[in-house]
């Protein structure tokens, strides 16, 4: 069964999430820490709780998503995994952090690509992949059937969508993403959005104004 943990990350205020399991082991998705403190307090928590990192996510790779990339994979010794589309995104990365006056330093291992249809396992427990491009230009969210909820990245927001004015995003390949992958989910599905709180399929379905 997975557990979620979720920080608030850099001036962005970006949503980390660390996946774990009732066997320690657990998984990274987006790490935005970006200063030392929140670097360390992820440190922490892994520690307290005698987690065995394991894997390393993007479900995309806007700067925000991705300051704590060579963290965590420095400290725990994991490699990238990320869909190939988004490999320009995150070369451009620290272009637009000091474009941001958020300067920091790539991630630069080696990369494992993830695409549509993939099932990312945590011992017995697992993600599929769901292609989700629109907000960039291959974003990804993973989904937990079995237990009913979706890490959705900049997609899908609580009441809003990602937003599609950035290089590589496209409002309508954006919606098109969201009603073929992600509202033809049940409805009580639980979604952690990349920024904001959480929310449900159904919630959007009936309040979200890019959807009615």
């Amino acid at each position: 069964m997975f557990y979620i943990k979720s920080f608030e990350f850099s001036p962005i205020q970006e949503n980390t999430y660390i996946l774990y399991n009732e066997f320690n082991n657990c998984l990274f998705i987006d790490p935005g820490c970006y200063f030392e403190e929140e670097q360390g307090q992820l440190a922490l928590f892994v520690e307290k709780n005698g987690l065995h990192p394991s894997l390393l996510l993007n479900t995309h790779c806007h700067l925000d998503h991705v300051f704590g990339n060579k963290f965590i994979a420095e400290k725990y010794h994991l490699e990238l995994h990320l869909h190939e589309g988004e490999v320009p995104v995150l070369n451009f990365a620290p272009t637009s952090g000091l474009m941001y006056n958020l300067p920091f330093d790539n991630y630069l291992g080696k990369f494992h690509f993830l695409k549509d249809g993939d099932t990312i396992r945590l011992g017995e427990d697992e993600l599929s992949v769901l292609f989700t491009p629109g907000h960039s230009p291959a974003s990804i969210s993973f989904y937990c059937k079995a237990q009913g909820f979706l890490i959705s990245g900049d997609v899908l927001f609580r009441q809003s969508i990602g937003r599609t004015d950035l290089p590589g995003g496209n409002y309508d390949t954006l919606i098109s993403s969201i009603k073929e992958k992600l509202l033809v989910l049940p409805e009580e599905t639980v979604v952690y959005s990349g920024h904001g709180t959480p929310t449900t399929i159904g919630f959007e379905k009936r309040n979200n104004p890019y959807l009615t």
